[in-house]
C-alpha cells in the first residue's frame, strides 16, 4: 500500500526571537517612572548595532538573570558613559529566553540630559534613590545598581579596572527585600573612552559629576568626539546567591558596608583574571577560557565573605 506523498516544500515559520518577547511583554505596560517601549525601539536598534558589529560583545552567564521574580544586580562601573548598562541591557533583550527590562539607577545629570537622558529614561533606567529601588524590588522587577557610582563612570584611564569603593546599598536593598544577588562583570569599558582629565570646575559649574576630557572631547567637533573606541567587551553574569539575614539587618551600616566590600574584592579579583586572558583590547574574546574560567570559579560570591 503506498502512502500518500507530502508535500515537498517546507512549512514556512516566524520564528519568536526574545526581542520580540521583551516587546510584547511590555506592550500594554503603563509606567509612571518614565519607561517608554516606543523610545525603546527606536533606540534599540543602534544599541544592537554597538552590540554585536562595534563592541563585538562577548556575554557570559546571561541565563543567570532571573527570568520571573525580584533579583539585584551589581557589578562594575566604568566608561564616562554609561555603556556598558545599555550592552548589558542589549543582551539581556535580544539573547535572554525570557528578556526583561532592567531598572538601571542612574545620576540625575545624566537621566536629565537632553538626547542621552531621553534614551535611559524611555529604557526604564530611574533616579538613583534607596526607595525607588525598593519599591522596584518589591514589585518583582530586576534592578541594576552600579556601587562605584560615578566614581567608576569618572575614573581616569590610568585607574582602569581598578575598583573604587562600593557603596552598601545594593547590598542593604538585596537584604531588606529578601532579594537575590547576581554579580556582573564588565571587562573593556574603562578603554572605550580614555577619560585622561576630569574639569572639576567646569564640573560644578555644570551640575555634572565630572567633566571629561578624552582624547577626542573637546577637541573634535560632536559627533565625531562622541565615538566610542572599538573595544570587544566582555560582560560575564554569575550566578545568583541570597545574603542569609532577616530584613532589619539591612539597617546594620556596619554589616552591609563589610558585606559591600568583601564582594568587592572578590570582583576586583575576576577581573585582574579575566584581563590577564585578554589577548588585547581590540581582540574578540576567547569565549571557551572564559566560559572554563567562570565555571571553575563558579562559587558564590558571599560564600568567600
Amino acid at each position: 500500500m503506498q502512502t500518500a506523498k507530502k508535500n515537498s516544500q517546507p512549512e514556512i515559520q516566524n520564528e519568536v526571537t526574545p526581542r520580540d518577547k521583551f516587546f510584547a511583554r511590555y506592550q500594554d505596560d503603563e509606567d509612571s517612572l518614565g519607561f517608554d517601549l516606543d523610545k525603546c525601539k527606536q533606540s534599540e536598534v543602534l544599541f544592537r548595532f554597538l552590540y554585536e558589529k562595534w563592541f563585538g560583545v562577548t556575554m557570559v552567564g546571561l541565563e543567570n538573570i532571573p527570568a520571573e521574580g525580584r533579583a539585584v544586580l551589581f557589578g562594575n562601573h566604568s566608561g564616562v558613559l554609561p555603556v556598558d548598562g545599555m550592552m548589558l541591557y542589549d543582551g539581556m533583550l535580544n539573547h535572554h529566553p525570557s528578556p526583561r527590562r532592567i531598572r538601571f539607577l542612574v545620576n540625575e545629570f545624566i537621566r536629565k540630559s537632553p538626547v542621552l537622558g531621553t534614551v535611559i529614561r524611555g529604557f526604564g533606567g530611574v533616579a538613583a534613590d534607596y526607595k525607588i529601588s525598593t519599591r522596584l524590588l518589591e514589585t518583582e522587577e530586576l534592578v541594576c545598581f552600579y556601587p562605584e557610582a560615578e566614581a567608576g563612570t569618572g575614573k581616569l584611564f590610568k585607574e582602569r579596572y581598578r575598583l573604587r569603593q562600593f557603596h552598601p546599598g545594593f547590598v542593604r536593598a538585596a537584604i531588606e527585600t529578601n532579594s537575590p544577588l547576581v554579580p556582573v562583570i564588565t571587562i573593556g569599558g574603562d578603554e572605550i573612552y580614555p577619560l585622561l582629565a576630569n574639569l572639576k570646575p567646569v564640573a560644578d559649574l555644570m551640575g555634572a559629576p565630572y567633566w571629561p576630557v578624552t582624547p577626542f572631547y573637546p577637541l573634535l567637533p560632536f559627533p565625531f568626539n562622541a565615538i566610542p573606541l572599538p573595544v570587544k567587551l566582555l560582560i560575564c553574569v554569575g550566578k545568583p546567591f541570597k545574603l542569609d539575614y532577616a530584613p532589619e539587618n539591612s539597617e546594620d551600616y556596619n554589616l552591609t558596608s563589610q558585606i559591600a566590600q568583601n564582594i568587592r574584592e572578590n570582583i576586583q579579583l575576576k577581573i585582574n583574571d579575566l584581563l590577564a586572558i585578554r589577548k588585547s583590547p581590540f581582540s574578540r574574546w576567547d569565549l571557551e577560557r572564559v566560559e572554563n574560567y567562570m565555571r571553575e570559579n563558579a562559587e558564590s560570591v558571599e560564600e568567600i565573605r
